[in-house]
């Protein structure tokens, strides 16, 4: 197996210049930096990046743990993380969580096992205590839409109370008076924010929040459905009826039409996140907008700034979320 003191001999360069070439430094002549090339592709040599960062103490990968791979809304803001990091020649290692706390916890120490230089979290079920415990490491984090006031410096989060504010608020102001909600599951935290956004929106348009109209649904379209059907099924009479994220709405949605209800004629419907489909689906859905991918790519902003001295990296922690009115809601009929 080759070695760099092989490489170097046949490039004809000294082993510090090898270095820096592997290391893409940029104090090499192009002419040096394409012999150095050369002589690496014929001895079919590979740096060590195992012996690199052991002996630098940086290993230029970082880890991200999310819940889940599929949908909608992870692929934006992984692609967004690895784009900013592979920008800066350094790699990404994903771990998926899978909304556990055992498997996210196991997940964390798979990613440390690693030698990441940081992690990227967006976690659901672990504590808030563990979370401090572990920024307390010596291992850098950030989170990812997740708010704890005794880490304020290292969260990239949207205002999700707002959001679900701004979403019921649509309806009121459009004359809704009896909505219902399809939220995510109780145990994330932006669905419970959103909830109480929801909440605050009904109080102020002088509403009472009826339980009978509240269904906990999964953020999946299969819960959408099943929620939308549960609401169907109570006998109640509601002219809209708000969605805790898009997938969500889409099969809530989809059962609408099933029923030979007509969107928005006979039902206004509202979601949340603003993913791609959201336009193109017909009617093209009201939704509130969730800039994940920004977030993401802050994230990893925050990771070049605070963990590899990019200092002229600016960083923003807080996002603030957006209506964007589409054609899935009307003002009400009375």
């Amino acid at each position: 197996m080759a070695t760099i003191y092989d490489v170097s001999l046949r490039a004809g360069v000294s082993l510090a210049t090898v270095s820096r070439v592997i290391n893409k430094n940029n104090n090499v002549s192009d002419k040096t930096r394409q012999k150095v090339l050369e002589a690496m592709a014929e001895l079919d040599y590979r740096p060590n990046t195992i012996a690199q960062s052991l002996a630098s103490n940086v290993s230029n990968s970082v880890g991200v743990l999310v819940s889940q791979l599929d949908g909608p809304y992870y692929g934006p803001m992984m692609a967004e993380i690895e784009a900013a990091l592979r920008a800066q020649n350094k790699h990404v290692i994903i771990a998926v969580g899978h909304s556990d706390a055992a498997v996210e916890q196991d997940s964390v120490e798979f990613l440390l096992s690693r030698g990441c230089d940081a992690l990227i979290l967006d976690v659901e079920a672990v504590s808030d205590d563990y979370l401090v415990k572990l920024s307390q490491r010596s291992v850098p984090i950030v989170l990812i839409n997740r708010y704890i006031q005794a880490m304020e410096p290292c969260c990239i989060y949207l205002n999700n109370e707002l959001g679900g504010y701004l979403a019921t608020r649509h309806m009121v102001d459009l004359g809704h008076r009896s909505i219902a909600y399809i939220s995510g599951p109780k145990n994330k935290h932006d669905a419970m924010e959103r909830l109480v956004g929801h909440q605050r929106a009904l109080a102020e348009g002088g509403l009472v929040f009826d339980p009978a109209l509240y269904i906990e649904g999964d953020y999946k379209e299969e819960g959408g459905e099943a929620g939308m059907l549960a609401l169907l099924q109570t006998g109640k009479s509601f002219s809209a009826v708000v969605c805790a994220n898009d997938q969500m709405a889409s099969g809530a949605i989809a059962v609408c039409l099933q029923r030979g209800l007509v969107i928005p004629r006979d039902l206004s419907v509202i979601g949340y996140d603003n993913v791609p489909f959201a336009k193109y689906i017909s009617p093209k859905l009201t939704t509130v907008n969730n800039p994940i991918h920004e977030m993401g790519k802050m994230a990893a902003l925050w990771v070049l700034r605070h963990v590899y001295a990019d200092d002229q990296t600016l960083v923003n922690n807080v996002f603030e979320p957006e209506l964007v009115v589409r054609g899935s809601a009307i003002r009400a009929v009375n």
